[in-house]
């Protein structure tokens, strides 16, 4: 089957590689220069995604992975059409749908009768429908539904693991009409394979919604809603003197109960920017709206907690571990680096950071202020890189409190340092 994938970043390279490893003709194309030119070469043009680097090299060195800055031509020649551009929130914290709208353009373009259509990325609510579809109608002199299938088919998927996802997780596909959503379904089907999930009540697979609107409502904002509970229930934790942690096991004995941990941000592509997306439509959803704020002041509260034990910040160097929004990943989508380090800074302190993935120079490209190798007297773990398991006092001279947001450091490597982590009590 010759694919179109429209978008070539952390969720839309990824699937292109895996169709093509399955054997499928996929052509893929990108806004930017440079990324296509490292795909045509078969080199990852992000690093740390799994697998990635092999099966990319091999997809291309045999021709089945294409790269091409003509969408059009891409989708004139394809089956199947995945737009995989990534929806951002803007400033204000509305969608800004121009790289989107762009890719629609392009792909409408070229677009052939008999053609299906799929956005693998998180849209909010009837942007399929009432958005999307007239564009491609518009640059293409079809109809949705009648001369092409259109169907909503979000990304479940999380860097660093892509592919492993891609397996574990059933494909939602929901279309604007039942025929759409027949073709959608039968195409997913025929391009991905799935892991046994004995657990699901439907099974792993493709699940099939009624509608765009259902597949789009589907990914929406549940884990920052599950974050910024536990984040609350922490500052409790920390004045009643409790241990979060081994409230949140006990809890989720329960089989029906699901807490997530706490941690000094929700960063990342999706857990912050998808209730935005998702009141963008929905403004009165008072709970979506308090949880995206209370974990917006996580940072600041972090930085309460240094102040506790060490008083006032004014002077005081702090170096920052972790600049990436998740450990693992070398990605700044939203990290929490960036609040943290503004609150500290806020605060009076002399900032520094470092993160095994960064050099010091794309840290300051970053804006980050680059660790210079002095003492720090407070250290704060701000992402749960799996190095920062082996740190402890030794490696920090001088050091007198840690603060572990992501409570990923062992506590018997710290002796003679104050350790404190998030709901700690």
């Amino acid at each position: 089957m010759d694919i179109c994938v429209v978008g070539l970043g952390a969720v839309g390279l990824p699937l292109a590689v895996r169709l093509a490893a399955r054997g499928h003709l996929v052509t893929c194309t990108d806004a930017d220069g440079e990324v296509l030119t490292a795909v045509a070469a078969g080199r990852p043009p992000f690093p740390h995604e799994a697998d990635l680097a092999e099966l990319l090299a091999a997809t291309a060195a045999d021709g089945r992975l294409r790269a091409t800055t003509d969408t059009a031509a891409a989708a004139a020649g394809a089956a199947a059409g995945l737009a995989a551009v990534l929806l951002a929130a803007g400033p204000d914290g509305d969608p800004d749908f121009a790289p989107l709208d762009a890719a629609t353009d392009a792909v409408a373009a070229g677009l052939r009768a008999g053609t299906l259509v799929a956005y693998e990325t998180t849209l909010p609510v009837g942007t399929v429908r009432g958005r999307f579809a007239r564009r491609l109608e518009a640059g293409s002199g079809l109809v949705a539904g009648r001369d092409f299938a259109l169907v909503a088919a979000p990304e479940r998927v999380r860097s660093g693991r892509v592919f492993a996802d891609l397996r574990h997780s059933p494909k939602l596909v929901g279309g604007i009409d039942e025929d759409s959503t027949r073709q959608g379904a039968e195409f997913y089907r025929a391009v991905l394979d799935f892991d046994p999930r004995p657990d699901l009540p439907r099974g792993n697979g493709v699940w099939v919604l009624e509608s765009a609107e259902a597949a789009e409502f589907a990914e929406t904002t549940y884990r920052d809603v599950n974050v910024a509970l536990v984040n609350q229930f922490a500052r409790y934790a920390d004045r009643v003197g409790v241990d979060l942690a081994e409230v949140i096991d006990a809890c989720n004995s329960q089989p029906d109960t699901h807490l997530h941990r706490p941690g000094i941000a929700a960063g990342g592509h999706r857990i912050p920017v998808h209730p935005r997306l998702y009141l963008w439509n929905d403004p009165h959803a008072t709970v979506v709206r308090a949880a995206r704020e209370a974990n917006e002041t996580v940072p600041g509260y972090a930085v309460g907690l240094l102040q506790g034990v060490l008083g006032p910040l004014d002077g005081v160097a702090v170096l920052v571990l972790g600049a990436a929004y998740r450990g693992g990943v070398k990605e700044t989508a939203h990290s929490g680096v960036f609040p943290l380090v503004e609150a500290l800074r806020a605060a009076g302190a002399e900032v520094r950071v470092r993160d095994p993935l960064y050099s010091a120079d794309e840290l300051a490209a970053l804006g980050l202020p680059p660790d210079e190798g002095k003492p720090a007297a407070a250290l704060v773990v701000q992402a749960d890189h799996p190095e920062y398991r082996d740190l402890g006092a030794a490696d920090f001279p001088g050091a007198r409190v840690l603060l572990d947001g992501r409570r990923i450091t062992d506590p018997d490597r710290w002796e003679g340092v104050r350790r404190i982590v998030l709901g700690g009590g």
